[in-house]
């Protein structure tokens, strides 16, 4: 048995899945040297717990507590000290720093870790054109490095688990209104979206795979073929990484009449969830919101279907996405950083609606800090509402963990620290900086600590950062690859700046 303190670095059921793993047979799963699975036990001990526990609103703190993970998964939890029987092949002992479940981000763009800083003076289309300035110029496989850059950045940020927008094939094209210049194009090559895939599953994240039907390009049989072949592509891998895959709605561009129906049509024949940017960005708001229409005939509304962003509303809206069973994904940092608006998040959870917590593009948060996340949605709700209530800490907390788990469809599997999910976990030290005298620990974990107290991320019982740095051989080539690569293509082909 291993026994260490915290701070030594050490190298290195039945679900949606999100819903069609039931209906589908996976494949065999890739053999792959960096995700593997080691039979080990580890014991946390002197831990300040926030468990997040499901069904309750109540953060589950335990000021002084134990966590025993066994084959990735936590195998038992509670206050005080383990029975003198238990053992553990490692005793990691926490001296009364928080422990609390990794982050989830319900909505990410993990290609982009390469392009922060771009489009400054830009808002969300102009953005756009500014970034994709060189990521259109990239190949699948530096595509790939950009992708496994990002999902290690999050994981150094304390986020364990991400749905994540692969791309598209059909490479951008800028906006004239608020609309697509023509809707056309030619598509990429497949491998574009399985790099990025290979990308997130190599670095060691959890993800959900959202993948683009491109459904201006080809007739209905070939998008549905191609949507099948980069499923595939996921159901290949290791389900406890991979662990699942959805529709990128693409609707509120879509220059298609009957993109919703395509979608639904997808979504009920392969078992997968939707998830659709939408009324993001001020431009063009009512034609923005006459697409609404399209996704409530087409019988879109209901649980599975995810909006994100979801800014530009009406009470109307609302009560109908809410009441069909629609849920949201909320991104305060970038819709600040991009000047999109603010979403009327306590309406909508007021209505019942789920609501998860995303850190978006790391083009446009540019440092995809889950603490400053929540914290921006908390102020920018408090100063609209002018009511401290509508936003609490336990709140926002839960929203960025359990609550993008349940709109991602995997809540059963990660969110919180409940027996029988991933051990996955973050250890944070209130006391380095010192943060004062915790008055209400659960409210100092969100407003006063911050990637300055985050010193370990473990994602299955396993350390895969501290303080900063990856246990994971593939990090130091794609740091190469960003800082190499990416300038080169700015070079040859221009940047918009």
């Amino acid at each position: 048995m291993r026994r260490r303190r915290a701070g030594a670095l050490v190298a290195g059921s039945q679900s949606l899945r999100p819903l069609q793993t039931t209906c589908r047979t996976l494949g065999t799963l890739r053999k792959h040297a960096i995700v593997t699975v080691i039979n080990m036990s580890l014991l946390v001990t002197n831990a300040r717990l926030i468990t997040v526990p499901a069904g309750t609103d109540d953060p589950g703190y335990i000021e002084r507590g134990y966590m025993l993970v066994q084959d990735g998964r936590i195998a038992a939890i509670g206050a005080g000290d383990p029975d003198p029987g238990v053992t553990a092949d490692e005793i990691l002992d926490v001296d009364g720093k928080f422990v609390a479940p990794g982050f989830v981000s319900s909505h990410s763009h993990l290609f982009t870790s390469g392009s922060r800083g771009l489009g400054v003076d830009q808002t969300l289309y102009g953005w756009c054109t500014s970034m994709f300035s060189v990521l259109n110029n990239a190949s699948p496989d530096q595509s790939y490095w950009a992708t496994l850059h990002g999902s290690l950045d999050f994981l150094a940020n304390g986020v364990t688990t991400a749905y994540n927008f692969t791309d598209p094939l059909l490479p951008w094209e800028p906006m004239v209104e608020g609309k697509r210049a023509d809707g056309g194009g030619t598509l990429r090559d497949h491998a574009w979206h399985t790099r990025q895939a290979d990308g997130c599953y190599d670095a060691g994240l959890r993800f959900v795979d959202s993948i683009a039907l491109d459904a201006t390009v080809g007739t209905d049989d070939e998008i549905f073929a191609r949507f099948e072949a980069s499923l595939d592509h996921v159901l290949a891998m290791d389900p406890d990484i991979a662990l699942g895959a959805s529709i990128m709605g693409q609707v509120q561009w879509s220059t298609r009449p009957d993109a919703a129906e395509i979608e639904v049509a997808v979504m009920d024949r392969f078992g997968v969830t939707n998830q659709a940017h939408f009324l993001e960005t001020y431009e063009a708001i009512e034609h923005q919101q006459t697409k609404f229409q399209l996704y409530k005939n087409a019988g879109a509304l209901r649980p599975g279907m995810m909006f994100g962003h979801f800014i530009q509303t009406t009470p109307e809206i609302i009560q109908d996405a809410a009441a069909g069973g629609a849920s949201m994904s909320w991104q305060p940092a970038s819709n600040g950083r991009l000047a999109s608006g603010i979403a009327h998040v306590p309406e909508m959870l007021d209505l019942g609606m789920k609501v998860g917590m995303g850190l978006d593009d790391q083009a446009c948060t540019d440092v995809a800090d889950p603490w400053q996340n929540m914290r921006m949605g908390m102020f920018m709700q408090r100063a609209r509402t002018h009511d401290p209530l509508s936003m609490m800490p336990e709140r926002v907390l839960r929203l960025h963990t359990l609550g993008g788990a349940e709109i991602m469809g995997v809540d059963d599997r990660v969110g919180s620290l409940e027996v029988g999910k991933f051990a996955d976990f973050v250890v944070v030290d209130p006391r380095l900086p010192d943060v004062g005298p915790l008055w209400n620990p659960v409210r100092s974990y969100v407003l006063a600590c911050g990637l300055r107290n985050l010193q370990q991320v473990y994602v299955g019982g396993k350390l895969v950062n501290e303080s900063g740095v990856s246990t994971n051989p593939l990090a130091v080539e794609a740091s190469r690859v960003l800082h190499e690569e990416l300038p080169a293509l700015a070079e040859e082909f221009g940047v918009i700046l």
